[in-house]
């Protein structure tokens, strides 16, 4: 701890010592942070070293390797990603499944912990570690040793993982996938990144030699492209010896191939670009900008210009967001975007989800918002607060910088490896923002935004979407005529609507606090409110400028019956959608600018409930909107018709996509085809839904605070949020309501049903196994439950995906529901091929079977509670891990004092209650089988 105060007083004496000059001098280099510790080896191994305290007891591992897929000979496609595959398939120090197995049982989870990713230049494998062991340390040390230089390429792990790889493959197909090969080479203009997506060939894939894969690994696995990355609890001295010792004595190739650096060429031309597929979910247009090669920037200046980067594109999203606030918009959801194309290249982009006018009224709005911004430039007032969002938001993060994670340092180190974006460290760049970004101008601003978003340029315009819109599809010859057509229409300057500086003029009056009560070892204190509200308070140091607000009370929709089954279902999220007072959502984020608070208030199946979140200096701003949202509710006829023709589209185009006509059916069997039943919505439910309606349901909902018990966790002082509390929440109406949830009799199928569904044209499948039925709540069975869950998931992973190759992702999750009725419910889910589902289905019940009739191997148990360990000993720091267990214990029921037992509750289950929770939950003869194929081809 020590050395990490020194670290970061050293910093913050830097960085004031350089503001301390007269003028940052914009030509200079920003400087590294003094808080991590950079080196090279002799063999040039890059490495980055920083101590740091969150989360506690763990380090955070990655190896950094720049090589992806740009780099595969025409017989490797598809192998950088492969070779990512094998790093956990045995090596010199693991043999195959040795190394998954190993950090399962020191509580490192395969997938949520233990990854790596493969993109087109890069492939990096991350390794969090528990350091409560030292020899876990060194093993990790080992593990990233064993990925450089050490994996085995045995000739029957490649071909076991021939069908894991392939399965991954099969998963990513779809409508997405489709148009994706046909845009791609559009999007990256013909370059070498067109024809490497990391995925690969199939017929690669499927017959590549072994030294194919090892020639790749020999080639491009090699110390002066790596980096090794340790963040977290360990001295630097420390990992440097370790690094040392263990990365010292690799070597590069005699003859090192050149790393290959594609180019990607810029737009000779404007292009009008049309994919259609019948499976599309969804249509939209994108409007690309030239391409232009870009180093990230190194200087003061450069930084200075990604905040004036910043401010031009959250001003034009505003005014784009703007256009949505229609009965009629243009198009449903819109933005625009500075994208890092590729590394080292940038281009600007437009895009926007269509409605049902389709893709030219869209493009039209998108250029002409462009064309306005260009012609007029920005506001004053918009300029300042976008001035106002930068210097909270990087408030924030300095606030923090105490509690900041170990994987936040990591992937920025990560970044500045791979593509040498600076690293200042938060101290210096808080200063150097809060210095630079007073002064930027408004004139600045727009001249910066019309060089990067210039008129007339050579552009790439394009449509995706179904085979059959509802609006007539576009040809590219419509598309560019539109977009040229629409920036060079005379138009009006942006009006700016002139509103409150405040939300609201006073705190309301007359709120009192009648009783207090502390719970010593929980550290709560329990308000009751003069109007009978409660109010939990959780005072932390988790993080230093975090609140979080729940609040619920049962009721819900369940109160309601089949005719007003819509209504009650949207009611929030319509007037959600309309804003509060005389404030739409967009007038709200005006005028809130430079503050951070949020509220939403939801009408769920068995309750209400009110969610929100602030920083400690915004407490009362979100308890103003809670007031409000309960209060003041607004109607506003054009934002309701935009609502809900977006949620018609929206609904109208997902009922193309395979996985979505699947979920309906499995509502319909597994319930029976009650109309109570939570289902995917229908473009037909919007239908039903009358705005006065849902404004009445939602007032009979919230009007009346009675019985609403509220958790507030996070960084604030007790004595000084009260006052607060007792007026914003202690004076909310509290008149009288029913706050009971009704049981609507919704239950699921009983005995063994089973259905196939015939949808897509891609030879996938999915497998689902549905089990449900009544049972007892209680904390211990659910316990019991969630280690059935993990115990079967390392099976899935053992067994259907590394022993038969079946899948490649897939598994069980559960839970045991109290309310309305007591009841359980477990899916398993396994995308597979459809020539694999009956031995996918048998896999699947047999280790079912092996649980039920011997109980769980004792070292997988072990291994799902070293996990749970872990993961407690991280959540027990969490605001969000608090305000769960608040609301369960109001909602079900649950011991106040059991979150400081949980793992002693958790060590305590056996085998044997696993082995019997199988069998009492696991039910062969009462479960649905869902299984989705492909519809047959012509002529089957």
């Amino acid at each position: 701890m020590k050395t990490s105060l020194r670290l970061i007083s050293a910093a913050v004496l830097f960085s004031c010592s350089l503001l301390a000059q007269a003028d940052i001098k914009l030509g200079d280099k920003l400087p590294v942070s003094p808080a991590v510790k950079v080196g090279k080896l002799p063999n040039g191994l890059t490495y980055y070293i920083q101590k740091n305290a969150r989360p506690e007891k763990r380090l955070e591992l990655r190896l950094v390797v720049k090589a992806g897929s740009i780099l595969e000979d025409e017989d490797q496609r598809g192998l950088a990603h492969f070779t990512e595959h094998m790093a956990f398939n045995g090596s010199t120090n693991f043999k195959k499944n040795e190394l998954i197995s190993y950090l399962q049982s020191i509580g490192v989870r395969f997938g949520a912990d233990l990854n790596a990713y493969t993109s087109f230049d890069e492939t990096v494998y991350m390794l969090p570690i528990p350091t409560d062991k030292k020899e876990n340390v060194e093993t990790g040390f080992q593990v990233l040793e064993d990925w450089a230089h050490g994996v085995a390429f045995k000739d029957d792990a490649i071909e076991s993982e021939r069908g894991v790889v392939l399965e991954e493959e099969r998963q990513g197909k779809g409508a997405m996938d489709r148009i994706n090969k046909v845009l791609y080479p559009k999007l990256l203009n013909g370059s070498r990144y067109a024809n490497r997506l990391p995925i690969g060939k199939v017929e690669v894939l499927r017959n590549f030699k072994p030294e194919a894969i090892r020639r790749f690994y020999r080639d491009w696995y090699r110390p002066d492209l790596m980096a090794v990355i340790a963040v977290g609890d360990i001295e630097p001295a420390e990992a440097e010896k370790l690094i040392q010792a263990h990365f010292g004595r690799l070597k590069n190739p005699a003859k090192p191939r050149a790393r290959l650096y594609a180019k990607v060429p810029t737009y000779s031309k404007p292009e009008g670009v049309v994919i259609t597929d019948p499976e599309a979910g969804g249509n939209a247009v994108m409007i690309r900008y030239p391409i232009f090669a870009k180093a990230e920037g190194q200087t003061y200046g450069d930084y200075r210009a990604k905040l004036i980067e910043g401010l031009y594109t959250g001003m034009l999203n505003q005014r784009i967001a703007e256009l949505t606030q229609q009965a009629n918009p243009p198009f449903l959801f819109g933005g625009a975007a500075m994208d890092q194309v590729v590394s080292g290249y940038h281009a600007f982009n437009t895009r926007a989800v269509l409605g049902k006018d389709g893709a030219l009224p869209a493009i039209t709005a998108l250029l002409q918002e462009e064309q306005r911004a260009r012609q007029f430039g920005f506001s004053a007032e918009e300029l300042e607060r976008g001035k106002k969002r930068i210097l909270r938001g990087i408030e924030r993060q300095y606030l923090e910088r105490e509690k900041s994670e170990s994987g936040a340092f990591v992937s920025e180190y990560t970044r500045n490896f791979l593509t040498q974006e600076t690293m200042s460290g938060i101290e210096h760049e808080y200063n150097i923002t809060n210095e630079l970004v007073p002064k930027i101008a408004l004139e600045e601003v727009n001249a910066a935004y019309r060089k990067a978003v210039p008129a007339q340029k050579n552009k790439l315009v394009v449509y995706t979407g179904a085979s059959k819109a509802q609006a007539a599809l576009p040809t590219s010859a419509e598309l560019l005529a539109t977009a040229a057509a629409a920036e060079k229409q005379t138009l009006a300057a942006h009006e700016e609507k002139q509103l409150a500086s405040q939300l609201m003029e006073a705190a309301p009056q007359g709120g009192s606090i009648v009783s207090e009560s502390v719970n010593a070892k929980l550290g709560t204190t329990e308000l009751v409110l003069g109007n009978g509200v409660k109010v939990v308070l959780k005072p932390s140091d988790f993080k230093n400028d975090q609140v979080q607000l729940g609040g619920a009370r049962f009721g819900g929709q369940s109160l309601y019956g089949v005719a007003d089954v819509q209504n009650a279902r949207y009611a929030s999220s319509i007037v959600g959608q309309m804003g509060v007072k005389n404030l739409s959502p967009l007038d709200l984020n005006k005028v809130l600018a430079g503050k951070t608070a949020r509220v939403s208030l939801n009408i769920g199946e068995l309750s209400e409930f009110v969610s929100g979140g602030s920083g400690s200096a915004d407490i009362e701003t979100m308890l103003q909107l809670v007031y409000l949202g309960m209060t003041q509710p607004r109607r506003d006829e054009a934002l309701f018709q935009a609502f809900i023709g977006r949620q018609k589209e929206i609904a109208g185009n997902s009922q193309a996509v395979p996985e979505v006509s699947f979920m309906n059916a499995f509502v319909k069997t597994m319930f029976n085809d009650n109309p109570l039943a939570p289902g995917l919505p229908k473009p037909e439910d919007f239908d039903k839904v009358q705005l006065d309606r849902v404004l009445e349901i939602y007032r009979e909902r919230f009007a009346s605070a009675r019985g609403f018990t509220f958790n507030l966790v996070g960084s604030f002082d007790v004595e000084k949020v009260k006052p607060l509390l007792a007026s914003y929440l202690g004076t909310l109406p509290a008149g009288e309501i029913v706050s009971e949830f009704k049981d609507r009799g919704v239950r699921p199928v009983r005995g063994v049903v089973k259905r196939e569904v015939l949808k897509g044209k891609e030879q996938k499948s999915l497998v689902m196994l549905t089990f449900a039925g009544d049972a007892e709540y209680s904390p211990e069975a659910q316990l019991r439950l969630q280690a059935l869950m993990e115990v079967l998931n390392i099976k899935v992973n053992e067994v259907l995906r590394e022993q038969k190759g079946l899948i490649y992702s897939g598994g069980f999750h559960g839970a045991l529901h109290k309310q309305p009725y007591g009841a359980y419910s477990i899916t398993l889910n396994l995308p597979c091929g459809p020539d694999n589902v009956d031995k996918v289905v048998a896999a699947a019940l047999e280790e079912i079977r092996k649980v039920q009739e011997n109980g769980p191997e004792a070292a997988d148990l072990a291994k799902v509670k070293e996990g749970w360990s872990k993961g407690d000993l991280r959540a027990m720091r969490e605001n969000g891990h608090w305000l769960s267990h608040l609301q369960a214990v109001q909602q079900d029921g649950r011991d106040p004092e059991a979150i400081l037992t949980r793992v002693a509750r958790g060590n305590a289950v056996t085998a044997q209650d696993v082995q019997a929770t199988a069998k009492r939950y696991l039910d062969l003869e009462n479960y649905v089988q869902m299984v989705l194929k492909p519809e047959p081809k012509a002529g089957e």
